[in-house]
């Protein structure tokens, strides 16, 4: 399955609610869950009550789009998560808040899910000193994150270094000067605040 190129305004529409998927978009005026509530395509006036199946679909859905997954990466991440020690839906938050680039995006480095993704695909990134350019690349406790020396000189970096710091989660940390970061524990349930159940998406691959 081919990556989402549509409007993500769309994706909101269908889901019922704000994904943020478009950052500053998503809490302005401008938002078209609020200038347009109902879901995308020809309306019908008529009310459909939806299956458990259909609640557990929606859920998966939102989060793969919240985090920019296709179809077999996420089924992958959940896979990863099944045989994990734990709960199986507290393991695939954590494992989706790991991905380098959440990290990017959690950090404030990017505006979005999708601009941290770029940031990291055109090498802007290092892991442990090291040039990493895969999005999905899993981050461990003390790993350190820094720009690489092509990208302190682009007119992006020099744009976020005058621009106000945005508030880090406490599993991470940040020097704003350097913009060099560090993976301090793992995620906790109450750093995620995912707007997605992860229950139904256990209980959809669990059928």
């Amino acid at each position: 399955m081919a990556r989402y190129t549509g409007d993500n305004c769309r994706i909101c529409r269908r889901a019922g609610e704000k994904l943020y998927l478009k950052n500053g978009r998503c809490y302005s005026p401008k938002c078209a869950v609020e200038r347009r509530p109902t879901a995308p395509g020809q309306q019908t006036g008529r009310r459909r009550k939806t299956s458990d199946r259909g609640i557990q679909l929606r859920e998966k859905q939102k989060a793969r789009f919240i985090y920019g997954l296709m179809e077999n990466q996420f089924a992958g991440v959940f896979r990863a998560a099944e045989i994990q020690e734990g709960p199986t839906g507290h393991n695939l938050l954590v494992n989706l808040e790991r991905r380098l680039d959440n990290v990017v995006f959690r950090l404030g480095l990017g505006s979005s899910r999708d601009q941290a993704r770029q940031l990291v695909l055109h090498g802007f990134v290092m892991v442990n000193g090291r040039k990493s350019d895969v999005p999905s690349h899993s981050l461990n406790v003390g790993d350190s994150l820094a720009w690489t020396p092509r990208a302190t000189k682009s007119k992006y970096y020099k744009n976020l270094q005058e621009a106000e710091a945005k508030p880090v989660p406490g599993w991470l940390s940040l020097n704003t000067e350097t913009n060099e970061a560090k993976i301090l524990s793992l995620p906790k349930i109450e750093d995620i605040g995912a707007i997605f159940n992860e229950k139904s998406i256990v209980e959809y691959y669990s059928r």
